[in-house]
């Protein structure tokens, strides 16, 4: 699949390239990225351009990015309840979240209202989704399963479990391996 081997660069990466809607205050014809067209950019007209273009614009202050809906603290206070009242992992608003928030959260803080409350529910959402993530791998692991599904996790939340797992599941191979062989060398005797 790819995504486990993935380092936390590397996701950052994949969450830069989600589009993002800013309102620019300058003018320029059409830009042509390898990724694709962004623009024209006209003052006052929102435009959709990548994460990472709109962060950059933002920084030399030539634009200002709408931050997404999903982002207020209603939208994050139903998610969080959500995600508490589930058993299973919810569908998350965005597939890179914490990344997108985080990035946003240190470009535009004033244009986040009650952005400490955004941060906080940002981190219990975080933390309520790796509490359900370790539980659902410990189950896993005690059922010596040799497969699992789980569905509706980000890119940040399976690399968070990344360094963990392997070395998890190649202990349980050893303790079964080691069982099985005294096992064999008792019908043996």
């Amino acid at each position: 699949m790819g995504l486990v081997t993935m380092d936390a660069a590397e996701v950052e990466f994949l969450a830069e390239k989600l589009p993002i809607t800013v309102v620019p205050n300058f003018t320029q014809d059409k830009l042509y990225l390898i990724s694709g067209d962004v623009g024209p950019f006209t003052p006052g007209i929102p435009v959709e351009v990548p994460l990472w273009l709109g962060l950059n614009l933002r920084q030399r202050s030539k634009c200002r990015i709408v931050i997404p809906d999903w982002l207020q603290e209603e939208k994050l206070a139903e998610k969080k309840e959500e995600e508490a009242q589930s058993k299973v992992f919810t569908e998350m608003p965005c597939e890179h979240y914490m990344i997108v928030a985080q990035l946003l959260l240190s470009a535009e803080p004033e244009g986040i209202p009650n952005s400490q409350q955004v941060k906080t529910l940002l981190k219990d959402i975080w933390d309520l989704r790796i509490s359900k993530l370790r539980s659902s791998v410990a189950d896993f692991i005690l059922s010596e399963g040799s497969h699992a599904k789980l569905d509706r996790l980000t890119h940040m939340e399976i690399n968070s479990i990344r360094p963990f797992l392997p070395h998890s599941l190649d202990q349980v191979y050893r303790l079964a391996k080691s069982v099985h062989n005294t096992e064999l060398s008792q019908t043996q005797d």
